[in-house]
């Protein structure tokens, strides 16, 4: 190689940027030490704009095309270098390319909960998360405010920026929209649209970006939250909370009765369960005559409670006290009380009931042996 061809090889004769990341804003050329050749080529293709910049100072503007540089289309770095009579040796300047393709499903969510006072529920605690499309809208705002020096500029050096300002946004939003928790998922796409508005507003001049798309995916309560809301969601499809009751009563007992444990536990349970039982039949009266809603109970003469693994059962009448004796599912030596008793008491202990708890009979006698037979 000759010393020409080395020198024409130290200078730039094509310009250009073919982009393949479809995440790159903008990309400064690598000029290094290398100068651009007077009469290069530049090529910018559809969807970019190049820009040139010249000690910092920003320069002429090429959109989408093919251009030979010279004097005739370098105006403004024309009279920035002061070429009054054209330039035919190599210049420097800096060139950069900027994207102007939408970038498609940005993410967007809240770091941390947002904290707003519902009228329904008091204060609570809100996350949100989305997506959006950006564009570079204005490369000359975008190059003074955020690209500097940088040689390039991806989507993930902005998206920071850009998921700050609608997280504060829509802070602001629904801290003045005064909706509901629980009407908030019919109301996305108003949200989303007031949302990129407000957004908007905040990027378009200050940096040269555009918000073409706003969209709010899921707008959720804490978990702890939404259980208590299935648990309500719950009762009130059941509606008749007291035959709800009987029926899982009676698969409890079903349960305890087919349950291995066995035991003094299982014995307290099957006692709780069936004194319970008893308590919500006996108002029903005779089977087939249905008991106006309007009309209480007759109220029990004596009122009686169980203790049963630290918990108190009751109130019963003496009636299904004694009926729970006779299934013995009320032993000696459980505690009782009612009113006019200092303390708990066994059952054996107290008047009112201790006649009940009859002991077994003794076992009978031998049978007297037979008398022995007279020898003849």
């Amino acid at each position: 190689m000759g010393l020409f061809d080395k020198i024409r090889g130290e200078f730039i004769d094509i310009i250009e940027w073919l982009d393949d990341t479809r995440h790159t804003l903008v990309w400064r050329f690598p000029r290094y030490q290398n100068e651009i050749k007077n009469a290069a080529k530049l090529i910018v293709r559809p969807g970019q704009v190049a820009i040139f910049v010249s000690e910092g100072k920003l320069a002429d503007v090429f959109e989408a095309g093919t251009y030979e540089l010279t004097t005739a289309n370098l105006p403004v770095l024309t009279t920035l270098k002061g070429w009054k009579y054209g330039f035919n040796s190599p210049f420097k300047a800096e060139v950069y390319f900027f994207s102007l393709r939408p970038v498609l499903d940005l993410k967007w969510g809240t770091p941390n909960p947002i904290m707003l006072r519902d009228a329904e529920f008091g204060p609570i605690r809100i996350r949100a998360f989305g997506s959006y499309v950006l564009k570079a809208a204005d490369p000359k705002a975008l190059l003074t405010e955020i690209v500097g020096t940088n040689a390039a500029v991806s989507t993930d050096e902005v998206t920071e920026l850009i998921r700050s300002i609608i997280v504060e946004s829509l802070t602001d939003l629904l801290g003045t929209s005064q909706i509901a928790a629980l009407d908030l998922a019919s109301n996305y796409r108003k949200l989303a649209d007031e949302l990129k508005k407000q957004v908007q507003e905040r990027i378009d001049d200050e940096y040269g970006l555009e918000l073409q798309q706003m969209m709010i995916v899921n707008i959720s309560l804490p978990a702890e939250v939404e259980k208590a809301l299935d648990l309500r969601t719950k009762m009130n499809m059941i509606g008749d909370m007291d035959r709800f009751q009987q029926y899982q009563l009676g698969e409890s007992m079903v349960a305890a009765a087919n349950s291995p444990a066995g035991g003094g536990a299982a014995e307290g349970m099957g006692l709780g369960m069936g004194l319970a039982m008893a308590n919500r039949m006996t108002p029903l009266g005779v089977p087939g005559q249905a008991m106006a809603a309007s009309v209480p109970p007759p109220a029990p003469v004596a009122v009686w409670h169980v203790a049963n693994q630290g918990q108190t059962l009751g109130p019963f009448s003496l009636q299904q006290m004694l009926e729970a004796i006779g299934r013995a599912e009320l032993q000696a030596t459980g505690l009782v009380w009612t009113a006019g008793m200092a303390d708990w008491q066994p059952a054996a202990r107290v008047p009112a009931l201790a006649g009940y708890f009859q002991a077994p009979p003794p076992p009978p006698p031998p049978a007297a042996p037979a008398p022995a037979a007279p020898k003849s």
